[in-house]
């Protein structure tokens, strides 16, 4: 195939680089940096620049942006995708870019497909991108009804060619509700954690555990404050449920209620444990 890549950030250059390196397809690619794009070609994680001419060009078109902007490329070329050929995203939120995607590429003979890498690090750029990013990974892809088998297929044979180890398929709603869980929940409560006025008396004081619990919130915040925003209803269901188990916590040790307390750390382990595979229910 000839695949076009719109955005060479982390995610967008990692995807480049390991098309280029397993398997034999045509990478084109775009950024809105030129030294970008210049790069990309130098060090060979693509074939040349991608132009808004050149889409009908493509086979796959693969959108690294963040949503918003995600949304305006797809609307501002929807005459410009080649006509049977698979668009596909890599947004963090699946509900707003789908709404938008999905009835354009009904209109305009494209197939579009929500897609999620569950993949990244705490830097961000195409200088830190790399083949292997997806190694073992999970991909959420949201293909509606009207998506043919074939067009899932070949976008699964790629993301296994590429290094992921699993595809989930999902709806928009429900990439967006476990996701709140899952993956933004994780970065909203280490942002709160690593806050603390003790954070930065830690050295001689910690392990590991606190490396664990701060090591998301070194992110892009441009990012994922739109993530939180566009996601923002199932992200505050988790945050406000998660506040509710903080303070039965905190209620517990200030009454030391021993057994209480002593059964919620149980419980807690008892999850764990579950959905490790360690026992077969809770």
């Amino acid at each position: 195939m000839t695949i076009g890549i719109v955005g060479l950030g982390l995610i967008g250059g990692s995807a480049a680089k390991a098309i280029k390196k397993y398997t034999e397809h045509t990478v084109f690619g775009y950024d809105l940096s030129p030294s970008v794009v210049e790069s990309a070609v130098r060090c060979g994680a693509i074939d040349k620049k991608l132009s808004k001419d050149e889409l009908c060009l493509c086979d796959m078109t693969i959108i690294a942006l963040y949503p918003g902007v995600a949304i305006e490329y797809i609307t501002e070329n929807q005459a410009l995708f080649k006509k049977g050929s698979i668009v596909t995203d890599c947004c963090g939120v699946k509900r707003q870019v789908c709404a938008v995607a999905e009835p354009i590429a009904g209109e305009n003979g494209f197939y579009f497909v929500g897609g999620h890498p569950m993949a990244g690090i705490e830097r961000s750029g195409f200088e830190n991108s790399f083949a292997d990013m997806f190694k073992n990974a999970s991909l959420v892809l949201t293909p509606d009804d009207t998506i043919p088998q074939a067009v899932t297929d070949t976008i699964t044979e790629l993301a296994y060619k590429i290094g992921f180890g699993r595809i989930q398929l999902s709806t928009p709603y429900r990439h967006d509700q476990m996701i709140a869980y899952t993956s933004q929940l994780a970065h909203v409560v280490s942002c709160a954690y690593v806050t603390s006025p003790l954070a930065e008396s830690f050295r001689g004081y910690s392990a590991g555990s606190f490396q664990d619990m701060t090591r998301v919130a070194k992110l892009n915040e441009t990012m994922w404050t739109e993530l939180f925003i566009e996601n923002g209803d199932e992200l505050c269901t988790e945050i406000d449920t998660l506040a509710e188990r903080l303070l039965t916590l905190s209620s517990a040790i200030k009454r030391q209620a021993w057994d209480e307390l002593h059964e919620l750390l149980k419980r807690s382990r008892e999850t764990k444990e579950y959905i490790d595979g360690e026992r077969d229910d809770i």
